[in-house]
This record gives C-alpha cells, sequence and structure tokens, in this order.
C-alpha cells in the first residue's frame, strides 16, 4: 500500500469548510435555500404583480443561498473563495434590504426574505451570513 503525501506547504493547508460545525452551516444553507426559493417561486407564479420587487429579491435571496450551500459543500478553495463572495453579497443585501423595508414600508409592500433584517425568519438571514464568514476565516 503507497502512502499519499500532501505536497502543500502547512502555511498554505486550508481547513475543509465541509466538516465539523461547517455541515450544520450547509445544512442551514441549503434549508435556507429551498424555503427562500419555494416561497419565491409561489409568490412570482401567482401574484407577481403585486411587489416584483420584493419577490424578485427573495428569489435573489435564494439562488445567493444555493450557491453559498454548493461552495461550503466543495470545501476546497475555489468553494471557500464562492462562499465568501455569497456571504458578503448575502450581509451586503440584508442590511441593504433590511433598512429600506423599514424607512420605506411602501417600497416592500410585501415581506421579502431579507425584509427588517430577515425578521420573518427569526433574524436567521442577517446571522447567517455573519457565521458563515467566521466559519470562513476560522478555517484558514
Amino acid at each position: 500500500m503507497t502512502a499519499v503525501i500532501d505536497q502543500e506547504a502547512p502555511e498554505t493547508r486550508e481547513a475543509a469548510t465541509n466538516s465539523g460545525p461547517g455541515r450544520v452551516l450547509i445544512g442551514i444553507y441549503g434549508v435556507f435555500a429551498l424555503a427562500a426559493g419555494a416561497r419565491a417561486g409561489v409568490q412570482i407564479a401567482t401574484k407577481f404583480d403585486e411587489a416584483p420587487v420584493a419577490y424578485a429579491l427573495s428569489a435573489v435571496a435564494a439562488a445567493i443561498y444555493l450557491v453559498a450551500t454548493v461552495g461550503l459543500a466543495l470545501g476546497n478553495r475555489f468553494g471557500r473563495r464562492l462562499a465568501f463572495v455569497c456571504c458578503v453579497v448575502e450581509l451586503l443585501g440584508v442590511l441593504t434590504v433590511g433598512t429600506l423595508s423599514l424607512l420605506d414600508r411602501a417600497a416592500f409592500p410585501d415581506a421579502t426574505v431579507w425584509s427588517g433584517y430577515g425578521q420573518g425568519y427569526g433574524f436567521v438571514p442577517l446571522v447567517l451570513p455573519v457565521l458563515g464568514l467566521i466559519w470562513l476565516r476560522l478555517g484558514r
């Protein structure tokens, strides 16, 4: 039996994001991708004309959650970068949409995933990208 030797220097090696607590994070992101995607799909299909911006933003959130899930699940350097970009965009989105939804309620006649900083989802959309960024940082 031959041993496989890791030729990468220890200081450049990064921990996989798909192990340990990362699996829980992947699961949460997957659930949110499914929940936001299903909600957006139904809203877009049945009442898009009532709040097109809100429903489109929910679809964008679902796509970001899905791509973040894939990035974290890959666990390699590309996956980490992909997940990092998604977490940053997600955090900026939830902060922007959350603030705008509180300042101008008329602009959001129906809630998005990110409205009120994710209030309708127990503020998980606000906390999730922060946890994702922390997890990615700890894995370095």
